[in-house]
C-alpha cells in the first residue's frame, strides 16, 4: 500500500508512539480506521451513482426499436361492392 514496506511502517509507528503517547494511540488508530471505512463507503457510493447515471444516459441515446406499420386487410368501400362467393358446383354436392 503506497509503496510502504515493513521497515518504513515500523519507523512510522515508533514515531507516532513517541509523539502521541501510548494511551491515545489506540484511540487515534480506531478513529483513523473508521474514517478510512467511511471514505471507502462514500467513494463506492459515488462510483455507483456515476455508473447508474451513465447507464441512464446511454439508454436515452439509444433510439427505440422501429415498429413496422400495421397493414390492414382489404377494406370494402361503397365504390367496390362485395362480391358473392362463387356457387358450389352441383357435381361436388352429389358425391
Amino acid at each position: 500500500m503506497f509503496g510502504i514496506g515493513m521497515p518504513e511502517m515500523i519507523i512510522i509507528l515508533v514515531i507516532a508512539l513517541i509523539v502521541i503517547g501510548p494511551h491515545k494511540l489506540p484511540e487515534l488508530a480506531k478513529s483513523l480506521g473508521k474514517g478510512l471505512a467511511e471514505f471507502k463507503k462514500a467513494t463506492d457510493d459515488f462510483q455507483k451513482n456515476v455508473q447508474e447515471e451513465s447507464r441512464k444516459t446511454e439508454e436515452k441515446e439509444v433510439p427505440p426499436p422501429q415498429v413496422a406499420p400495421v397493414t390492414t386487410a382489404h377494406v370494402e368501400t361503397p365504390a367496390q361492392p362485395a362480391q358473392a362467393a362463387p356457387a358450389e358446383k352441383k357435381s361436388d354436392l352429389k358425391s
